[in-house]
């Protein structure tokens, strides 16, 4: 029942003349009949207030129930504002969201990063946020292979609010080795060999053998046994241990930013591309660290281009305050630990041994390794 409608009764000495002043007036009475002196019938809400009148001018005694309906539930709620604007902002977002791109998926690619990909497809409007009524698919597949050479093929789709791209990668030309250039194998450190493996020409030392920086470890000239020489690219793996030393110095008073210990938040909604301050004013920091964090919403399990992002803003002042040994220490052996990862992790540390020296002004680590690896180069054989 979608009408509210009023159950009544009415008895008394003038219950005909309240009878005829219902069809007079012209109320609408469903299911009426009399009983007892009682008569009974179904009214619409709208005309109560006229079947109240005339219950009161015919000194008729009234008594009325509704039914249970929709309209009559949604009554109950019509003072409730926040609920109707939800309603109509729920539904407005749906039809927004259904004709917006709300997720890009990409789909082939593997030498290819995302991100490239995305900035591309940035660049003919296809991002978070855009409408996809203005987008032509089939011209963005054609210009998104023409912008990017590792692309063979692209294709994109709309699936309701996601655009999905499926890409075809091309097919890498083989790196060309250039193996019939004669050449011989060096020795590219002072070591003592301790692995000898020769893919192509003849191996001059073996295990064991220390040979000096330049020393030729893998002949590409051989001589046949009719004394006639040959040319090849010689080829193979010798490793060996040999000795480096690294220097890192750090000074006592550098001049650096340090934390003062003031920390603030700025918080903003994140609605697909636009960030809205939820905040009001700014901190008054001359020099700070911004650590920024996205927290998207979910809706079952989904991740849609709306969230939260909180910005954690550290003041730092620039300052040259002398710096303890403990801290200079700390410092120089994180020098020494991205030396080694970045410089040195190809080989094998067999030993190191760090000295330290101090002076007024600074302090230094001279580092001696003992390496274990591969300590060939090739030197091309040139023919007058």
């Amino acid at each position: 029942m979608l009408r509210r409608r009023i159950r009544i009764n009415a008895e008394g000495k003038e219950l005909y003349r309240f009878i005829n002043g219902l069809h007079s007036e012209g109320v609408a009475c469903f299911g009426q009949y009399c009983r007892s002196d009682v008569f009974y019938g179904e009214i619409y809400r709208r005309d109560l207030k006229k079947v109240r009148r005339l219950a009161e001018e015919c000194g008729v005694q009234l008594k009325e129930a509704e039914y249970r309906s929709l309209m009559k539930f949604l009554s109950g709620y019509r003072h409730r504002y926040g609920i109707a604007l939800g309603v109509a902002a729920a539904f407005l977002g749906c039809i927004y969201f259904s004709q917006t791109v709300v997720t890009i998926e990409i789909q082939g690619n593997e030498r290819i990063s995302s991100d490239s990909v995305m900035s591309a497809l940035s660049e003919l409007d296809i991002r978070r946020g855009s409408r996809i009524g203005d987008l032509d698919l089939h011209y963005c597949e054609n210009e998104l292979e023409i912008m990017m050479d590792d692309i063979a093929w692209a294709g994109i789709r709309r699936t309701g609010n996601r655009i999905v791209v499926q890409i075809k990668e091309t097919v890498e030309k083989p790196e060309m080795v250039h193996e019939r250039i004669p050449c011989n194998i060096v020795a590219a450190k002072a070591a003592q060999i301790t692995s000898v493996t020769v893919h192509k020409g003849m191996a001059m030392h073996k295990a064991g053998d220390f040979v000096p920086e330049g020393a030729l470890l893998i002949s590409g000239i051989k001589q046949t046994d009719t004394g006639r020489m040959t040319l090849h690219h010689a080829a193979g793996e010798i490793t060996g241990i040999y000795e480096e030393t690294a220097v890192f110095t750090e000074k006592y008073r550098p001049l650096r930013y340090v934390p003062t210990g003031r920390v603030g938040k700025e918080r903003r909604l994140r609605l697909f591309s636009v960030d809205i301050p939820l905040f009001f004013g700014g901190n008054d920091y001359e020099n700070c660290e911004r650590d920024s964090r996205l927290k998207s919403f979910r809706i079952m399990g989904k991740e849609l281009p709306v969230g939260i992002v909180t910005d954690t803003i550290t003041e730092t002042a620039l300052t040259d305050d002398t710096l303890t040994d403990e801290e200079m220490d700390k410092m120089l052996m994180e020098k020494m630990y991205l030396y080694e990862k970045n410089f040195l992790s190809g080989c094998k540390i067999i030993k190191r041994d760090v000295k330290r020296e101090k002076n007024e002004d600074s302090m230094t680590f001279i580092t001696s390794y003992k390496l274990e690896g591969s300590i060939c180069r090739q030197k091309e054989i040139f023919i007058k």
